[in-house]
């Protein structure tokens, strides 16, 4: 008779006592696979790379967040419209079709909503800024206030 250590290995996934950790397993695999399969090629940038889409190709700057945080700070020449009101919104847009979006945000909220809209309606080139306007902040690149 030889013993293995994987004798048991056809109930291993079925004991009770690993169940949970199996289940647990699955569901972490799930979360971390998740922001890959809802933002549908939406790109997300450092501020280095949006400086050149800026300098190089003219990009535009469209910051979604909330009226109140835009008017304590945003990047300078940015289009303003926030985030719930960009279906609505999107239309002023429209002569920018052609050149790649800079999607502002807050920092550490990424919805991909705006972004979302915008290629839906033919938009090529929507690029979110990681880290919103705190990485910009953080680098000490040009905050305006109006």
């Amino acid at each position: 008779m030889e013993l293995s250590l994987f004798q048991d290995q056809s109930h291993f996934l079925l004991r009770l006592e690993n169940l949970l950790f199996v289940i647990t397993a699955v569901i972490s695999g799930a979360l971390l696979l998740w922001p890959l399969v809802t933002q549908r090629g939406i790109k997300e940038i450092d501020t280095r790379v949006a400086i050149q889409l800026i300098n190089q190709q003219d990009a535009v700057i469209l910051d979604v967040r909330d009226d109140s945080e835009f008017a304590a700070g945003h990047l300078p020449n940015s289009k303003h419209i926030p985030s719930e009101k960009i279906e609505e919104r999107w239309v002023e847009l429209q002569k920018f079709k052609e050149k790649p979006i800079v999607m502002i945000y807050r920092s550490g909220i990424r919805s991909n909503h705006p972004s979302s809209v915008l290629r839906k309606n033919g938009f090529a080139q929507v690029f979110n800024l990681m880290g919103g306007i705190d990485t910009w902040k953080r680098a000490n690149l040009p905050i305006v206030k109006r």
